[in-house]
């Protein structure tokens, strides 16, 4: 309708444990709306302590969809995802001219602000070949590859998930095109204009923030939360950071020690993986979390047309 107001979705974004879950509470708390969680773990009812879910008092601050909407039990895709965020927000935008979305998963963040495009079938014999792959020598050596050859799709939780790794390479080898460099054809059709910003402190911040958060799902029963859905560990959200090294453990790898070293690091190597891929997205402003003025008003400057903002 061209009468009809514009709508604006603003994107949170940025690594593990920089503030994301605050400040998007305390924006959609002074823009009068409600937040869609982009964390492709926290849709998991079973899983809280691991995925820094919000808290039941954060919860409480503003309304949060996809925060314990599915069962482990259950396979949610980024094309699930993006099918049902768009849904959700035709209905938010009947309520609201403006919504938040934040998260750290990148795929799901772009299924939602561009689509998710219909990608090559793999040559004959490719996905055979690879599965192959897969069983004789382990993932690892998958994930080394498609690391080489597409850094971008490394530094997202896929990288975790067997069936995307191979899917990875299935499209790089017959297409000759990395899965993250397909440009997504649906961003005209969105209904919103994106307002993208992201997030990120200093090094040694981020990295104390990091620990410290390791620490607290340590003390709050990490390792009980992934005894207690042992069962599901071949899911691929169970093959992320904070669950896999705890699992190593189990199987007698390492002891406890070195077990939380390697939570530590891995979630630091992680966080950088993650500010790389936002960086080669190219369309987020970033700033630092305690800006939130400068946030807040950068927010009301892009959305200029809403009058509420």
């Amino acid at each position: 309708m061209p009468n009809s107001p514009q709508k604006y979705l603003v994107t949170i974004a940025g690594p593990t444990a920089v503030g994301k879950t605050a400040l998007s509470i305390r924006l959609a708390q002074d823009l009068g709306t409600e937040i869609i969680s982009a964390d492709s773990r926290q849709f998991f009812r079973e899983l809280s302590i691991g995925t820094a879910k919000p808290t039941p008092d954060e919860l409480a601050q503003a309304r949060h969809h996809f925060v314990d909407s599915h069962s482990i039990a259950e396979a949610y895709s980024a094309g699930d995802f993006e099918r049902d965020a768009l849904a959700l927000l035709e209905v938010l935008f009947q309520k609201y001219d403006i919504v938040v979305m934040t998260g750290g998963s990148g795929f799901y963040v772009k299924a939602v602000l561009e689509g998710l495009d219909e990608l090559p079938a793999p040559l004959p014999g490719l996905r055979e070949s690879l599965m192959e792959k897969l069983n004789d020598q382990g993932l690892p050596a998958l994930q080394e590859e498609i690391t080489q050859i597409d850094p971008e799709f490394a530094a997202t939780p896929e990288l975790a998930n067997p069936q995307r790794v191979v899917r990875a390479l299935e499209v790089f080898y017959t297409s000759g095109t990395p899965i993250s460099q397909f440009k997504l054809k649906n961003t005209g059709n969105r209904p919103f204009t994106a307002i993208n910003i992201a997030l990120d402190r200093d090094r040694p911040e981020l990295y104390h923030r990091i620990d410290q958060r390791m620490d607290i799902m340590l003390r709050e029963g990490l390792v009980e939360e992934a005894k207690s859905v042992i069962a599901y560990r071949d899911h691929h959200a169970l093959k992320t950071v904070g669950y896999r090294e705890v699992y190593a453990c189990f199987d007698g790898e390492y002891d406890e020690v070195e077990m939380v070293r390697l939570l530590k690091q891995n979630s630091r190597r992680y966080a950088k993986r993650q500010l790389t891929w936002f960086r080669h997205q190219g369309n987020f402003e970033w700033f630092h979390p305690d800006e939130y003025d400068r946030i807040l008003q950068y927010v009301r400057e892009k959305g200029g047309l809403y009058k509420g903002i």
